[in-house]
């Protein structure tokens, strides 16, 4: 890389409200679309492993040339992931009926690993859809896309509403181009040039979802992606280094070679200069070439910290996390936990038109605006001292509700349940306590005369 973005940043496909939508319209936004995949296939090869490091030229044969890549992208994705939402989202309802409709929701649809999927998909690309279909039974679905398969374009007011998506592909010829168009009232299939009848939309609306990691739609290692490529080339360099000197050259000054010991210089790594006659003068020896082993630690030390720092992600790899106590291990995640909030009011908003599309048909639920009562909760995925929460727990005693004191305990995963088995247990411990009064009071008492 010559050290400029090999693309340009995001930004929304934008269009006026009052166009009427033709091939015409949709092969225009398409064209636009397919302009941002260099940026998709970039950020993505990051992720894979498959950096620019290994499509630099290659240099002489005699030279050594070693790629390495250390995969700085896929170690923070996975870092954020599994902090973030290594445990799965937990949703809630005040009425009963709508709670067990919207969990066989999430069973049909595998919803806690597609929203992990769909987390990911943002960490790499920016943004991710999910893609919303009645299946033969009439149950709703939903798939994960990714942005190279599905866009959607927005007016141009200040409310930038959506006004229409494309989910597309090509055929074998690589050249044709096929999918649909999704509009608030109908579903319009398309083949090369030509639209098909539409079908009607059931859901009143249009039938996917973008998430969004920000606003700017900027990839989670995007930012650090030259201090990646950099960081390959010095270590990439650095290898080299340690092989050109167990390749060192052999100097032989003084003395002339035959030809039969020599073959080629460059090749046997021998250098013959000569021009004396005394033995005295002749010197076989190794050149040392400079190293710049201080500069280059220096620089790899100097990259990778700039690289968790900029990307706000820890490296939890650290010797330093493993003795951490937890007011330290708060204030080493404190950026990675700002960023995770931050993503997840972007995920809680996505997460609402999920619903809504879903509570949009009466076969689903009874009520069209039950989505508005869902509760989120996200929860942290990071390594618990149980003896800490259990002082704090402690001391909370008679300051703060019961409710309040238990969510302290990692160990409790639902308070309410946890409340309701505490009185249970309390309720049959007053029970035990009659029951030993009533029938075996008495001769206890007796008992403790006679010891008397």
């Amino acid at each position: 890389m010559n050290g400029k973005r090999p693309y340009k940043l995001p930004e929304p496909l934008l269009c006026s409200a009052d166009k009427e939508i033709n091939m015409t319209l949709i092969d225009e936004y398409i064209r636009k679309h397919e302009e941002r995949m260099p940026r998709y296939r970039y950020l993505e090869n990051l992720y894979k492993g498959f950096h620019d490091v290994f499509r630099l030229p290659e240099k002489e044969s005699w030279k050594p040339d070693n790629r390495l890549a250390v995969n700085f992208p896929r170690y923070i994705t996975e870092t954020f992931l599994g902090y973030a939402y290594g445990i799965p989202v937990k949703k809630s309802h005040p009425d009963e009926k709508i709670k067990d409709a919207i969990l066989e929701f999430d069973r049909d649809n595998d919803i806690s690993d597609q929203e992990y999927e769909l987390a990911k998909k943002c960490c790499i690309y920016g943004h991710a859809f999910e893609y919303f279909y009645q299946d033969e039974e009439a149950k709703t679905k939903t798939v994960v896309c990714n942005p190279k398969e599905l866009f959607v374009v927005y007016d141009d007011t200040v409310k930038s509403r959506a006004l229409f998506a494309v989910r597309y592909g090509k055929k074998d010829d690589n050249v044709t181009r096929y999918g649909e168009i999704l509009t608030r009232t109908e579903i319009i299939p398309f083949d090369g040039e030509k639209m098909q009848e539409g079908m009607p939309n059931p859901y009143g609306r249009i039938n996917c979802v973008e998430y969004v990691l920000n606003d700017e739609r900027i990839g989670l290692y995007e930012e650090v992606a030259g201090m990646v490529e950099t960081y390959n080339r010095v270590i990439g360099e650095k290898a080299n280094d340690v092989d050109s000197f167990a390749e060192a050259y052999l100097a032989v000054l003084g003395a002339e070679l035959d030809e039969g010991g020599i073959y080629k210089i460059r090749d046997n790594r021998i250098i013959n200069l000569y021009g004396t006659d005394n033995a005295k003068d002749i010197i076989v020896q190794f050149l040392g070439k400079p190293t710049a082993d201080g500069t280059q630690e220096n620089l790899l030390n100097r990259l990778g910290n700039l690289i968790y720092q900029t990307s706000m992600v820890a490296n939890i790899s650290d010797e330093s996390f493993g003795n951490a106590s937890g007011t330290s291990l708060a204030y080493k995640l404190q950026s990675m936990s700002n960023l995770a909030l931050t993503f997840d009011r972007k995920v809680e908003k996505s997460m609402r038109k999920r619903y809504k599309l879903f509570c949009s048909l009466a076969t689903n639920v009874s009520d069209r605006d039950a989505w508005k009562d869902i509760d989120f909760t996200m929860s942290r995925n990071i390594p618990k001292n149980l003896l800490e929460e259990a002082q704090t727990a402690q001391a909370l005693e008679s300051i703060v509700s019961k409710e309040t004191q238990l969510q302290v305990l990692s160990v409790v995963k639902d308070v309410s349940e946890e409340i309701d088995r505490m009185e249970k247990e309390d309720k049959k411990k007053q029970e035990t306590i009659v029951e030993k009064r009533m029938f075996g009071g008495a001769a206890d008492e007796q008992q403790d005369v006679l010891e008397e």
